[in-house]
C-alpha cells in the first residue's frame, strides 16, 4: 500500500548561508542537475515558526545545526523580505490543486569559516562556497539571486569596500 504524501504548504523559507567574508553556500539540486540554489523549504505545518523551518531545512539539506552555529558565534537573521512567485510547473504537483504561487521568507545564516557541509544525497548532488556576486550569478532562481545580492545590506560586520553592489 502506498501512502500519499501530503501536499506542500505554499509558504517557505530561503536561507542564504554565508561566512563573515560573504562567501555563500550553494547546493545543486538532485532532481535538476545544474540548478544551484540556497537552502529552501516549505513549512511542515501552517503554524510552524519560520525560524523552526529554517533550522529543520538547513539541517536536512546541509547537515548544519543552527543551534550549534549560534553557540559558535553565528547568527540567524530574518531579513524581513518576502517574495511571492509562481511555482514552476514542474513542481506544481507537490501542491494542492489550484495552488500556483508560493510566499518565500528570506533569512541569512552567518556561519564560521570552515563550517562542514554534509548533503542529503536524495536532495542535493554537490555544494560549493562562492563569493556573493558569483553565487548570485550561479543561482537558477531569480528570487534566490536577488536575495544574495542583498547580502551586504543585511550581513553583520561587512567591510564597506566589500558591500558595494555590482
Amino acid at each position: 500500500m502506498t501512502v500519499a504524501r501530503p501536499f506542500k504548504i505554499p509558504e517557505s523559507v530561503l536561507v542564504v548561508i554565508h561566512t563573515p567574508a560573504l562567501d555563500v553556500l550553494l547546493i545543486e539540486r538532485a532532481d535538476r542537475p545544474g540548478y544551484w540554489q540556497s537552502v529552501t523549504g516549505s513549512l511542515a505545518t501552517r503554524d510552524e515558526p519560520l525560524e523552526a523551518t529554517c533550522a529543520r531545512e538547513v539541517q536536512e539539506e546541509t547537515g548544519i545545526d543552527i543551534a550549534d552555529v549560534l553557540r559558535r558565534g553565528g547568527r540567524l537573521a530574518d531579513w524581513g523580505l518576502s517574495n511571492v512567485y509562481e511555482i514552476y510547473p514542474v513542481w506544481r504537483h507537490r501542491y494542492a490543486p489550484g495552488i500556483t504561487h508560493n510566499t518565500e521568507h528570506v533569512f541569512g545564516l552567518t556561519v564560521p569559516e570552515g563550517t562542514p557541509v554534509r548533503l542529503n544525497p536524495r536532495e542535493h548532488l554537490a555544494w560549493r562556497w562562492l563569493p556573493w556576486r558569483e553565487a548570485a550569478d550561479a543561482c537558477f532562481s531569480p528570487s534566490n539571486a536577488e536575495a544574495i545580492l542583498q547580502l551586504p545590506r543585511f550581513a553583520p560586520h561587512v567591510e564597506p569596500s566589500t558591500a558595494q553592489r555590482p
